[in-house]
């Protein structure tokens, strides 16, 4: 047991250092404001307009890859809910000063990233009805699980998980749509 424990503070010391690394490197202004404008358009914003952006371009088969999408964000809501609220992990920025705060949370807890597991989760749905969008939209999730570090909000753990669990929620629409 000791030796799970052992990897376990070992991973949570890189977990730390990188959040810590990559807060500082948000410190200058326009990184700051371009990493704090990518994550208040992943607050929903972006892939609402997306999806209403879907309708008017493709009116004869946009309907059901926007209501595929809509419906794949409410199961990753209830989901990411679920796991923070039982998790209960605290934010990087409330626990070890060397990092601030770089934008307003949405809500209480850290683990996992709400941001990332949408961002995959709606990249993967979109991309798997129009392909073209990859250019767009992979960058995007990027910056988005970038910019959640990075703003001192989340720990790359945290990203990892909400990543994993937004490809894991997409994959298994497929499997029921």
């Amino acid at each position: 047991m000791w030796r799970l424990d052992a990897t376990l503070a070992r991973l949570q010391h890189w977990d730390e250092l990188l959040c810590v690394r990559a807060n500082r490197g948000a410190r200058q202004r326009s990184v700051a404001l371009a990493l704090q404008a990518v994550s208040w358009l992943g607050n929903g914003v972006f892939w609402y307009a997306l999806m209403l952006a879907l309708l008017p371009a493709d009116p004869a088969g946009a309907m059901m890859p926007v209501l595929h999408m809509a419906f794949v964000g409410a199961v990753c809501t209830c989901c990411y809910k679920m796991v923070k609220h039982s998790t209960v992990r605290s934010r990087p920025y409330q626990v070890n000063p060397l990092v601030s705060a770089g934008a307003a949370v949405l809500d209480r807890f850290s683990f996992p990233s709400g941001h990332t597991l949408h961002a995959v989760a709606f990249t993967l749905v979109a991309c798997a009805h129009y392909p073209g969008l990859w250019t767009l939209l992979g960058p995007f999730t990027l910056l988005t699980a970038v910019s959640r570090v990075a703003l001192g909000l989340h720990y790359p753990s945290d990203v990892i998980a909400g990543g994993a669990l937004g490809a894991v929620i997409a994959g298994a629409s497929f499997a029921i749509a």
